[in-house]
């Protein structure tokens, strides 16, 4: 088994390859050892890693995000930890744990702006979205409420120093030119 990585935009986040499927479908963000230990095999694996602080599976790759330690101190331990988990055909995911919730149910607006929300929420995932995941994250719609598109960035995206810059000379710029009723683009945290 080859696994590369590749370096995000975040200098503490780095995106892990295994060349197989990790997640049929959606998204996962762990920032906390419990929790992941709860959901995941593989997540509580990588939460055992000392200087690990989260981990975000998508559809074929793994971001992993740490403090402390160097990269190269990390990496083999993680590599090893990825293969032996791949390797042992134990699931990504443990059958017995709660279903991610749905991104929908957190969802805010007016029903008088679903057209406005449907309009956003293409946008981001035809044009935004698939660059994000490249750089290692997601980026999920929260909500919309007195021209404020309110959004989650998860994974390589979360803590990103230029996460900023993406937000509001990247996304605000884009959703401003295509609904004339976006104003802001603002972060929030789940």
């Amino acid at each position: 088994m080859f696994i590369q990585t590749e370096a995000t935009p975040n200098p503490a986040t780095l995106k892990f390859l295994p060349g197989k499927e990790v997640l049929r479908e959606g998204t996962v963000d762990f920032r906390d050892a419990q929790s992941a230990r709860e959901a995941s095999p593989l997540a509580g694996r990588l939460f055992d890693i000392p200087g690990v602080t989260g981990v975000f599976f998508g559809y074929d790759f793994i971001t992993i995000t740490k403090d402390g330690p160097e990269w190269q101190h990390l990496k083999p331990a993680i590599l090893g930890s990825i293969m032996e988990h791949f390797m042992s055909g134990q699931p990504v995911m443990a059958s017995t744990a709660p279903q991610a919730a749905s991104d929908a149910s957190e969802e805010f607006y007016d029903k008088a702006d679903e057209e406005i929300v449907l309009t956003i929420k293409e946008l981001l995932d035809t044009r935004v979205r698939p660059a994000v995941a490249q750089d290692g994250g997601d980026i999920t719609f929260r909500g919309f409420e007195n021209g404020t598109v309110y959004l989650n960035m998860k994974g390589a995206c979360a803590g990103c120093p230029s996460s900023t810059a993406t937000l509001k000379h990247g996304i605000q710029n884009l959703l401003r030119h295509f609904v004339p009723e976006v104003q802001h683009v603002e972060q929030v945290s789940l």
